[in-house]
């Protein structure tokens, strides 16, 4: 999708290590008498994952072509007690993809024949986005209390966002219940990239149809992207056995909510080619607002020492005609003291939204289009398994780091549209002396 970025600065390291040596000075000036730290010491998580999928639906070329894109996206997670009651957390992060759909931006870029099931070679392939999520929790004395704020920030060739929130959270009843309010703003701005044949001067004389390529197309006039969201969750120890959750949130957006690149070809205009591929009558066109209301619960379940039932529902709504539910099944098996095995199913079921027409079944009179497949109805299956490795006394050391957890995943992803994926995942934690 056309978005290179540099990347993050060389200085990380650095960073790192001045704000682990700010914790250390801050832990030494205090000399206070001991209570128990929300925090015992530092903590580094190390994340990667491997994601790929395929399909034949893509947006880019109106709702057919190749969904091939890979992706790889590795981040630190550092954790930091400031003192008794207080933690900041920095998340960094790197998202390096390649595209064959969104290669398709530009399909004259590369190849000899052009054609929306096969990837340019240009440079709309690939991208990389960075992002940095700082956060600070504060927790009461009698740790009943909990507040937090975090930021975000986020840079990709096309797209940029920034971010704000927090949260409150109180503890009751011996704290076997709990209750959470949260919020968040974003704040986005696109730079919006449109497909080659829509931008201004386009010529190319292998175009071929009846008449000539003159599509009534006009950019947006408007490239920002608000989103809010207001959280709340309610959870309790319902047993010995048994902990139960409800939540519920209100997301708000507004703004550009079309994708800018995302092609849809109308039944009611002539077809125009260079080779196989077809040229765009025009983008998506969405409203320019919209109003999601998922909500849902866990339940989790405590069999023996050697199994535990971990389940989740939730049902979605939103003011473009689309509902959902998903339902998953996690069951941690304990193999060892040190060994946990956890398979895990998710199912998700959706209807479509009004604005979804497969290609050519829209017509140019109409307000708003798409031929996302994302938007159109279908359902999906997700198998997955995962291992944890845990060494409660961190006895393997990296530098001056214990080693806490080693988690590796996977996850195979089949959707009724044709769109599968597969992913892998790895985390490590490391604890501080």
């Amino acid at each position: 999708m056309t978005k290179i970025c540099g990347g993050l600065p060389k200085s990380l390291p650095t960073f790192f290590l001045l704000l682990l040596g700010i914790s250390t000075v801050m832990a030494q000036q205090d000399n206070t008498t001991y209570k128990r730290r929300v925090l015992e010491t530092s903590e580094v998580d190390l994340l990667f994952s491997y994601y790929n999928q395929d399909g034949n639906n893509a947006a880019v070329t109106g709702g057919e072509g190749t969904e091939e894109l890979t992706d790889a996206t590795s981040s630190i997670v550092l954790r930091m007690p400031l003192n008794e009651d207080d933690v900041l957390t920095v998340d960094v992060g790197l998202s390096a993809y390649t595209s064959a759909s969104s290669s398709n931006v530009n399909p004259l870029d590369g190849g000899v024949n052009v054609t929306p099931f096969d990837a340019s070679t240009g440079e709309s392939r690939k991208d990389v986005l960075a992002y940095i999520n700082p956060s600070y929790q504060h927790t009461s004395e009698d740790r009943n209390t909990i507040w937090s704020a975090n930021a975000y920030f986020s840079s990709e060739y096309d797209y940029f966002s920034i971010g704000f929130g927090g949260s409150y959270t109180r503890l009751f009843n011996e704290k076997n219940t709990e209750l959470s309010l949260g919020g968040n703003v974003f704040l986005d701005k696109w730079n919006a990239i449109y497909p080659i044949e829509l931008r201004p001067g386009f010529f190319d004389d292998r175009v071929e149809g009846n008449g000539s390529y003159a599509p009534t197309f006009t950019e947006f006039d408007k490239e920002s992207r608000n989103s809010y969201s207001l959280s709340l969750s309610f959870s309790q120890i319902l047993g010995k056995k048994l902990q139960g959750a409800l939540f519920m949130d209100v997301v708000s957006q507004s703004g550009l909510l079309s994708t800018p690149f995302q092609r849809v070809y109308f039944g009611n205009a002539s077809d125009f080619f260079i080779d196989d591929f077809q040229l765009a009558d025009d983008v998506e066109q969405l409203p320019d607002s919209r109003l999601k209301l998922p909500f849902g619960g866990r339940l989790n379940y405590y069999v023996n020492d050697f199994l535990v039932l971990r389940s989740y529902y939730r049902f979605y709504w939103d003011d473009w005609g689309i509902t959902s539910h998903t339902a998953n099944l996690e069951l941690p098996f304990k193999l060892s003291d040190k060994f946990t095995l956890y398979p895990a199913y998710r199912y998700y079921t959706q209807t479509a939204a009004d604005y979804f027409y497969s290609k050519e079944a829209a017509l140019s009179t109409f307000e708003f289009y798409t031929s996302d497949y994302d938007l159109s109805k279908y359902d999906a299956h997700q198998y997955g398994a995962g291992i944890q490795y845990k060494d409660i006394f961190a006895n393997t050391k990296v530098f001056s780091f214990g080693l806490k957890t080693i988690d590796l995943r996977f996850s195979q992803y089949d959707r009724s549209d044709g769109l599968n994926a597969f992913i892998v995942t790895l985390g490590t934690t490391f604890v501080g002396n």
